[in-house]
């Protein structure tokens, strides 16, 4: 028997923290995680000397689960991300969850916070937040011998409010990451980084920063916090590669669709700075908003306008309009993206 739905404005959600009924929560104790459980907490203690503190060393990813139209509940690509966090916890020196494990978990504290996932018909969507921190009795620089991972949940608003709509972004002269760093890594340092360079974009009206390559300056790597793509005059799409991007499950979701859906062909490669003219649309994406359309690009004292800084391009539209009836149960989705959360 499903549950109950909360009594929220399901219609006017923001993405803002809530706290919710249950979290999943695991212990990393003598080389080994426990069992993990569902608990109602929602803070966490940890030793004053934990790495997490004073060396970084935490990890988290970002997802959602969606509400179909018959009422069901389906998780989109979760081992995508379990694997992405094993990978960032191995950069990081930190031990990974295992991937059958995470998705468990996911599985179950989205059931047991059915009555906060939002009606199919608001559009808003329960966002995900696993992450893993180092705690314990530590002061030098080298791995925690503790660890905690842990999920919560909560209800959050469709990103686009009043409709997919394009915005204005300003390349940034700070870097989001450094070569060989840990770009590709989903930590919390990359994104204390952007603060700063993203709260300046914002004073000038932006909407944030197109990062470059550390390395050169020349290519474009990442939007905000979010991946690059752009759409070319005769139908390719494009994304930047690099080592210093976070690998994001919706872009490689796009790639596919856009080659296997819609018929075009694919580039992951170098996306100069000095050839926006090659395309027609712009755009960033991530879990969050799925597609942010890019108007324009701030160079320096250049501005460059892809397809408008009004509508959206027809071919940015059509990727936002597969991706998101996937997710919702409204389209087939290619085998093995789309996991139910069984009554």
């Amino acid at each position: 028997m499903k549950k109950t739905l909360q009594n929220l404005d399901w219609s006017n959600l923001g993405f803002t923290y809530m706290d919710t009924d249950y979290r999943f929560i695991s212990y990393w104790k003598d080389g080994q995680w426990d069992t993990g459980s569902l608990d109602s907490g929602n803070t966490v203690t940890i030793n004053q000397g934990s790495t997490a503190l004073h060396y970084g060393q935490q990890v988290f990813e970002g997802m959602k689960a969606y509400r179909t139209k018959e009422g069901d509940i389906q998780l989109f690509r979760p081992e995508e991300n379990a694997k992405r966090m094993a990978k960032s916890c191995q950069r990081l020196m930190m031990p990974e969850y295992p991937v059958d494990q995470f998705v468990e978990a996911v599985k179950a504290v989205v059931k047991a916070n059915e009555s906060w996932v939002p009606p199919y018909e608001s559009g808003s969507t329960l966002y995900i937040r696993p992450y893993m921190i180092g705690v314990g009795e530590n002061i030098g620089v080298k791995p925690a011998a503790e660890y905690i991972f842990s999920i919560f949940v909560m209800p959050v608003g469709p990103y686009f409010k009043g409709g997919l709509t394009p915005t204005n972004f300003i390349v940034s002269d700070y870097d989001r990451a450094a070569p060989h760093g840990t770009g590709a890594a989903k930590v919390g340092g990359n994104y204390a980084s952007s603060l700063m360079p993203g709260h300046l974009a914002h004073q000038r009206q932006f909407s944030d920063c197109i990062y470059l390559d550390p390395a050169t300056h020349t290519k474009i790597e990442e939007v905000g916090s979010a991946n690059f793509f752009a759409i070319t005059h005769d139908d390719v799409f494009v994304t930047p590669y690099s080592p210093s991007i976070l690998p994001s499950i919706t872009k490689y979701s796009l790639l596919y669709l856009a080659e296997h859906h819609l018929g075009m062909k694919v580039s992951e490669g170098d996306v100069y700075l000095d050839q926006l003219g090659m395309f027609k649309q712009a755009g960033a994406c991530g879990t969050a908003a799925v597609i942010s359309p890019i108007g324009g690009i701030q160079n320096g004292e250049d501005f460059h306008v892809f397809y408008s800084e009004t509508e959206v391009g027809p071919v940015t539209y059509e990727l936002y309009r597969t991706l998101t009836a996937i997710q919702f149960g409204d389209l087939e989705a290619p085998e093995g993206w789309i996991v139910k959360i069984k009554d």
